[in-house]
């Protein structure tokens, strides 16, 4: 499926597209597309525990997927009766998505870009999800506003993350920590708009296989939106 496909796939989202189907930087786009190449499947195809448990007390209804990968959290919000929008830098990625809800026969609205400029309708889903997201942090917090701005009132927002990782020092590997969004840099932002409901640390249920198994412990932050 080409980029062009895919944005035209995604009529009910709101979110418009550019002519090549993807808005965001490009390097990051290269930068996903790489990572994904070098595997047939990157992540385990089955979705995230923490997704699961904390969606389950809540009633379906309009969701951003954020840093949807190959699929498998939109899948299961789909079938768990979300109208699920789910959005991607990784063309590589979206090919593979797009293919694995048709071959489930299920409906989702696929965005090809970076969270900051996909010009999404604010305050227009009542779940906004990011597991595990590579949002970069920026000096305007330009990404954690974004995950808030998208949720409407009444809506959640659940943000889950690998623990451990936000100490690491930026001399492990090329890895600094001081440069991604984390639940922490979220929870800096709430104001009186906001109730948290889950800011924990807990065991991570961890699938078999795929990138990321080896993490044991999950940050996972839930909030919902008063007004």
């Amino acid at each position: 499926m080409a980029d062009n496909d895919i944005a035209e796939e995604s009529p009910a989202s709101g979110i418009p597209g550019p002519a090549d189907g993807y808005l965001g930087d490009p390097a990051v786009r290269a930068e996903w597309d790489n990572r994904y190449s070098e595997r047939q499947q990157l992540w385990s195809g089955r979705p995230n525990g923490a997704l699961v448990t904390e969606v389950a007390g809540l009633a379906p209804g309009r969701v951003l997927d954020v840093g949807c990968g190959e699929g498998a959290d939109a899948i299961w919000l789909a079938r768990h009766g979300w109208a699920v929008t789910a959005l991607e830098v990784s063309g590589v990625a979206l090919e593979r998505a797009a293919g694995h809800a048709r071959d489930a026969g299920l409906a989702i609205d696929w965005v090809h870009a970076t969270l900051t400029d996909a010009m999404i309708p604010p305050a227009s889903f009542d779940l906004v999800s990011a597991q595990y997201p590579a949002l970069l942090r920026t000096p305007d917090a330009a990404a954690e506003r974004a995950l808030l701005a998208a949720v409407a009132p009444g809506g959640t927002l659940l943000v889950v993350h690998h623990a451990g990782m936000e100490t690491r020092q930026a001399h492990d590997g090329d890895f600094d920590p001081a440069d991604y969004v984390w639940p922490s840099t979220v929870v800096d932002l709430l104001d009186d708009d906001w109730a948290a409901e889950v800011h924990e640390q807990r065991p991570r249920m961890a699938p078999d296989g795929g990138a990321g198994a080896h993490h044991t412990d999950d940050l996972v932050l839930r909030v919902r939106r008063l007004r």
